[in-house]
């Protein structure tokens, strides 16, 4: 588990589904019974202290919501889903299918992107070219893994993750080969470093996990 500040107060935590129940358990040991409330996406609990924990349900929504609300969230948050992922960098791409946290298919590749240059003019313009066409063609083969990768499961996924850096997945969103893959789509957004594949391996424990909002008692 991991935590960090939460914008507007209070604090991220992110619990593997395996730990969920148990951390629950923990909540009202640490601030007595509390109240369940929420609805598809979010569940509640206010203890009697004040304390808040909202739970964000992964690969929303979860159906049917509704009490009893913990129950619900443990056994969706448990459930083994086909996953797609994909994670672009610039140069870099992986795809990656998982059932659970079992990886079952995957391409990781890479391809030259020159970086920035000083140069002034007419030098600085050719580069700048070349490095345009060089992130081009670096997209094109980073699509082309991931419709080659993840497109024979598409009937199968219950969702495709998306990750790597945000600007160079806004670059490729526009391609139509990935129109099925991204309706898919569900967060988080994966932020990941140079996507090898043991970077590809590690993240079910993000996408599988429940983040939850904690806000102490005042």
């Amino acid at each position: 588990m991991s935590a960090r500040p939460a914008s507007g107060g209070g604090r991220w935590v992110t619990v593997p589904p395996e730990r969920l129940h148990p951390w629950i358990d923990g909540f009202a040991g640490r601030h007595g019974p509390f109240s369940p409330s929420g609805d598809d996406r979010v569940v509640r609990l206010l203890a009697d202290d004040g304390a808040l924990a909202e739970l964000h349900v992964p690969f929303p929504p979860m159906s049917p919501p509704g009490p009893p609300h913990v129950t619900r969230l443990v056994a969706h948050a448990s459930a083994e889903r086909r996953v797609g992922v994909f994670l672009v960098r610039l140069g870099g791409y992986a795809a990656g299918v998982f059932h659970g946290s079992a990886l079952v298919a995957s391409k990781v590749g890479s391809r030259l992107v020159q970086g920035r240059t000083a140069a002034g003019g007419w030098s600085q313009q050719r580069y700048a070219r070349r490095r345009r066409k060089q992130a081009a063609e670096a997209f094109d083969d980073a699509v082309s893994t991931a419709v080659r990768v993840l497109s024979p499961h598409l009937a199968e996924l219950d969702a495709v993750v998306l990750g790597g850096d945000r600007r160079a997945v806004g670059a490729l969103r526009h391609d139509r080969r990935l129109a099925p893959l991204l309706a898919l789509e569900t967060e988080p957004f994966l932020v990941v470093p140079d996507p090898k594949l043991a970077v590809l391996k590690d993240t079910p424990a993000t996408f599988r996990a429940v983040r939850v909002r904690v806000v102490d008692p005042p």
